[in-house]
């Protein structure tokens, strides 16, 4: 039965939670409101319910006066041609009229001072409902402004969320580029080295160059032995042999 007490608990909790997080407050606050305009209408009712039974009893009063005065000068008339017991007959009657209207006025002041009663609660819960609803719109106003804060909170932060993004995109691009213009440097040095093959050229490119490299040594070493028999014999420069001379 325990475990069961708690899981009915643990599943309240849960609703509760997920009637709050759908619950607009500016929703709540009209719902209350429309409450209360329901039990002022109620209590004016109940005003305007006592007031017609107030009535009702006056009006009941003034047929029973109106029958007792009747009744009055029947007893005046009934002496008038000397039958006593018919005069008695109708005093009898108007007395019982007068207990009877006496209940009434009792009746009488007792509604109207409950209508009095109502009509000051009456008054009294119209203030608080005009006061409540000021007060609820008050609140719908400040929530609104809330919630359009949060909104453009949100937005900001999404903005910069994204603005952030972007930038570190951008970085990361800028920093490929450099890797990018650094590696093709670097090829291209290897290439006018040598170090690397010129895959967009003739298959024999690089023989050439090797004939060319030999070619260009074969010139060297040409020129330096022509140096150095100039240097050993001096007429190799140019001069005449003495049995030339004239």
């Amino acid at each position: 039965m325990g475990v069961m007490k708690r899981i009915s608990t643990i599943f309240q909790a849960k609703a509760n939670t997920a009637l709050n997080k759908a619950e607009d407050p500016r929703e709540t606050l009209d719902l209350s409101y429309e409450q209360q305009l329901e039990n002022l209408t109620k209590v004016k009712r109940a005003v305007a319910d006592v007031a017609t039974a107030r009535k009702r009893v006056e009006i009941q009063a003034e047929q029973i006066k109106s029958q007792g005065d009747k009744l009055a000068d029947q007893a005046k008339a009934a002496l008038a041609q000397g039958n006593e017991p018919l005069a008695r007959e109708a005093l009898t009657r108007r007395e019982a009229l007068v207990a009877q209207l006496k209940d009434l006025e009792t009746q009488h002041a007792q509604v109207e001072e409950q209508q009095h009663k109502l009509e000051d609660t009456a008054t009294k819960l119209q203030t608080q409902v005009e006061a409540f609803r000021t007060k609820k719109e008050t609140i719908k106003a400040t929530y609104t402004a809330a919630e359009a804060s949060a909104h453009v909170s949100e937005a900001i932060s999404g903005i910069s969320t994204s603005m952030g993004d972007a930038g570190a995109a951008m970085q990361r691009a800028q920093d490929k580029v450099a890797e990018m213009q650094a590696r093709s440097g670097a090829l291209d040095e290897l290439m006018s080295s040598g170090a690397l093959t010129d895959l967009t050229g003739t298959a024999t490119d690089d023989i050439q160059a090797q004939l060319d490299r030999a070619s260009a040594n074969a010139d060297i070493d040409a020129q330096l032995a022509a140096l150095k028999s100039q240097i050993a014999s001096p007429t190799a420069a140019g001069e005449l042999p003495a049995s030339e001379e004239k």
